[in-house]
């Protein structure tokens, strides 16, 4: 069954099941580099909106061998629960004012982007785009993001300028940077029994001069290369100029230059890792930068 058939039969079996005043439909929902899901949409009288259920993972369940009956009450389930914590009134979110102090901005590749980059705002950095969010908070559907299109900053009665100053400043405020040793982040990651208090994977990873660049959330920390004074900070502790390997809009690889790096190699191993261990929709660049200490400034090597 192909995507199209199964959303038309899902949104017919929800509505049915919900009964009168509730009205389901999907929308294709375009994510990073080019990536398209299709998102359940449930709605009911009043201005309210809950989270989007993606079906791609219901539609492999079905495709796999569960029941349709049962993909539904899997549906349901996810529904029910994202309804019982509460909905976002939207209203709040014509308000500049409302907004403004939450905007925060993203990295996200220019090459795979260029139909999302023709309806939102962004600023570019070298072959990368600066594109802005709405971080919002609360206690009934915990964080999440709104990505800003154009039409919210014709709305807003605002620029991209504008939103560049205010992100800026609020995501260093609300997503303070942190960068860490490879092997002190590797050795978090490593499953219980690895080796005797993590023996095993301090001595495997033990001396890897890498650093990992990521915010304090490890979510679009990839930005945190835009920090004022952050890279400096950085060279001034490796003592010298480095590379940076994108590992995913999450985070980056820093590298000390010592002038003994095989720059065609690094380039091999990011795009290996996009390839095989990144999401698409997570993959930043297959591009290999250098922090320049003398110039202050990235490059692309």
């Amino acid at each position: 069954m192909d995507m199209e058939t199964f959303a038309g039969e899902i949104c017919a079996a929800v509505e049915k099941e919900l009964g009168s005043g509730f009205r389901a439909e999907v929308r294709e929902v375009r994510k990073n580099n080019g990536v398209l899901l299709h998102g359940l949409l449930v709605s009911s009288e009043g201005p309210a909106v809950v989270p989007t259920i993606y079906l791609e993972r219901f539609l492999e369940a079905y495709v796999s061998g569960a029941a349709f009956e049962e993909v539904v009450r899997r549906v349901l389930s996810v529904y029910e629960e994202s309804n019982t914590k509460g909905c976002i009134d939207m209203g709040f979110f014509r308000s500049f004012e409302d907004v403004r102090d939450r905007i925060c901005y993203r990295l996200i590749g220019r090459k795979g982007n260029e139909g999302l980059l023709e309806g939102i705002p962004y600023v570019g950095f070298l072959n990368l785009a600066i594109c802005f969010y709405y971080s919002y908070h609360g206690e009934m559907l915990g964080d999440g993001t709104i990505l800003i299109h154009n039409s919210h900053m014709e709305m807003w009665g605002t620029c991209t300028a504008e939103l560049f100053d205010l992100a800026g400043r609020n995501t260093r405020r609300l997503f303070p940077w942190k960068c860490r040793g490879l092997d002190e982040v590797l050795g978090e990651m490593a499953e219980p029994g690895e080796g005797a208090d993590g023996e095993e994977t301090e001595g495997t990873f033990r001396g890897i001069p890498m650093k990992v660049l990521t915010n304090n959330k490890g979510i679009h920390g990839a930005a945190c290369i835009l920090y004022p004074g952050v890279l400096d900070s950085v060279a001034q502790e490796m003592g010298g100029g480095f590379f940076i390997l994108p590992s995913s809009v999450h985070e980056v690889i820093l590298l000390p230059d010592t002038g003994n790096e095989d720059s065609g190699e690094l380039k091999k191993i990011i795009s290996a890792v996009n390839t095989t261990q990144v999401a698409p929709e997570e993959v930043l660049s297959d591009t290999l930068y250098r922090y320049d200490r003398a110039d202050k400034r990235v490059v692309i090597v």
